[in-house]
């Protein structure tokens, strides 16, 4: 289903506000969607200890909610790399996974979700921490953190037709080099515009290049249950992530400070194309009445759609995501006292603002009283370069320096005595062939009437 985003570039409500196509916008208070995925038996897991047997959709699993299975026909299958281990052994469990001696966490019809402590990467809860799951805009976080350290920030943007098109929700650009990546990073977080993605994606070399971008961010993260298949969370067959993964990823998010600024704006300019002076001539000349005096506004104003930024105390923000398919996600950080929670919930069928503030307090007043259930990893080490076995090392025999400088002046070092007691290391036997050929050679040459003296 498709949008004309030009008209909807052009349409500001009278207080200035953009008015953005929702067209995956979740769905209101107490509405109920039907979920994709047929409901699990899940089970409580005290000290992480795991929940088998459960049945996913018929198919009987203990690791991955939906490997083997298809949600609304996207296939969503295989197992990531250490998936159910990373973290922790107690993550494996696809129940309610909690510390004991504490109240245990508020109830949510959430598939899945995670509490952790961002500043320590403790886990304190966790609900099927790495079932798969299609991420829906959550997955945009994964866009930012990839792309804020490979784009300038002031460099102006030509969005491409293809990108100003995106179906879904969108902040309506328009195919003029007017957007600055900074605009587009703000309407990807704020208003989750699935076109600002795409074009964001076109500014760093084309979605094909983004996308494996993406990818190796997230095998950088450990983030081993996520395959990105689109750069706006759009539900494309084989995407997936975990609650686990989407807190791995707004945890590293969290450490970038153009990040931290765009999820906690609540309300931001938007630049917008300039009315053509021809058209607004014409337009009086037809009709003086319906002819506005005032100039077109070179920008719109934007609304962080997170519902929790100025009403939850502490909110930072982060990112909420829906689509008929993935239902509601959410991933959202707040800062207390100098400590901050994360929560990420996935596969939610109705409104889940109410239950995520309840998640975040429980995380607030456990954090620090029960020992962890897991954790969340440290970004992968980039690998060593091994040296190479031909690798020629310097000697450490004395002369060794002066060779050199005899061989690059093109000099015999046996000839002058520098380094003579420095033999030649030419590779593996070569030098027993060279001196066998030298002493047959000899012998060859010597017959019984040859001179000894």
């Amino acid at each position: 289903m498709g949008t004309n985003l030009r008209a909807l570039a052009a349409t500001v409500t009278t207080t200035g506000v953009l008015t953005t196509a929702l067209l995956c916008a979740p769905p209101t208070a107490n509405a109920r969607a039907v979920p994709d995925l047929a409901p699990r038996q899940t089970g409580t897991a005290t000290l992480g200890t795991a929940v088998t047997g459960t049945t996913v959709a018929g198919t009987t699993g203990t690791g991955t909610a939906v490997t083997g299975a298809t949600v609304s026909g996207t296939a969503v299958s295989g197992t990531g790399k250490a998936n159910g281990a990373i973290g922790g052994d107690r993550l494996a469990g696809r129940g309610i996974i909690r510390p004991a001696g504490i109240k245990p966490p508020p109830k949510t019809e959430a598939s899945a979700y995670v509490i952790a402590d961002a500043d320590t990467g403790a886990v304190l809860a966790a609900k099927d921490p790495h079932g798969h799951y299609l991420p829906a805009s959550t997955l945009k976080t994964l866009t930012a953190v990839t792309l804020i350290p490979r784009l300038d920030k002031n460099r102006k943007i030509k969005p491409s037709e293809e990108a100003c098109n995106v179906e879904g929700s969108a902040v309506g650009i328009v195919p003029e080099p007017i957007y600055k990546v900074d605009d587009l990073f703000r309407a990807l977080l704020m208003v989750s515009g699935n076109d600002a993605a795409v074009a964001l994606a076109e500014a760093n070399g084309g979605v094909k290049k983004t996308l494996a971008d993406m990818n190796k961010e997230a095998r950088k993260l450990q983030a081993y249950d996520t395959v990105a298949k689109t750069p706006n969370g759009l539900d494309a067959p084989g995407q997936r992530s975990s609650a686990y993964d989407l807190a791995l990823i707004a945890r590293a998010g969290l450490a970038l400070p153009d990040f931290r600024e765009y999820i906690s704006t609540k309300v931001a300019k938007f630049p917008a194309p300039k009315e053509d002076p021809k058209k607004k001539k014409k337009k009086k000349r037809r009709d003086d009445a319906e002819a506005s005096e005032s100039p077109a506004p070179a920008y719109y104003e934007m609304a962080n759609h997170n519902r929790l930024l100025g009403r939850y105390k502490g909110m930072l923000g982060v990112k909420n995501g829906w689509t008929s398919k993935a239902l509601g996600s959410f991933v959202g950080a707040a800062k207390r006292d100098g400590h901050t929670i994360l929560v990420v919930i996935m596969h939610h069928p109705g409104s889940f603002w109410d239950e995520v503030a309840k998640l975040l307090d429980w995380g607030f007043a456990a954090r620090g009283k029960a020992a962890p259930v897991g954790q969340l990893v440290a970004p992968a080490p980039d690998p060593k370069p091994a040296s190479s076995p031909l690798a020629v090392r310097a000697s450490p025999t004395p002369g060794g320096a002066d060779v050199g400088a005899a061989r690059a002046r093109g000099e015999d070092p046996a000839s002058n005595g520098a380094g003579s007691t420095t033999p030649l290391v030419i590779g593996g036997g070569a030098v027993v062939v060279l001196a066998l050929g030298a002493y047959a050679l000899r012998r060859r040459r010597r017959t019984p009437g040859d001179a000894t003296g």
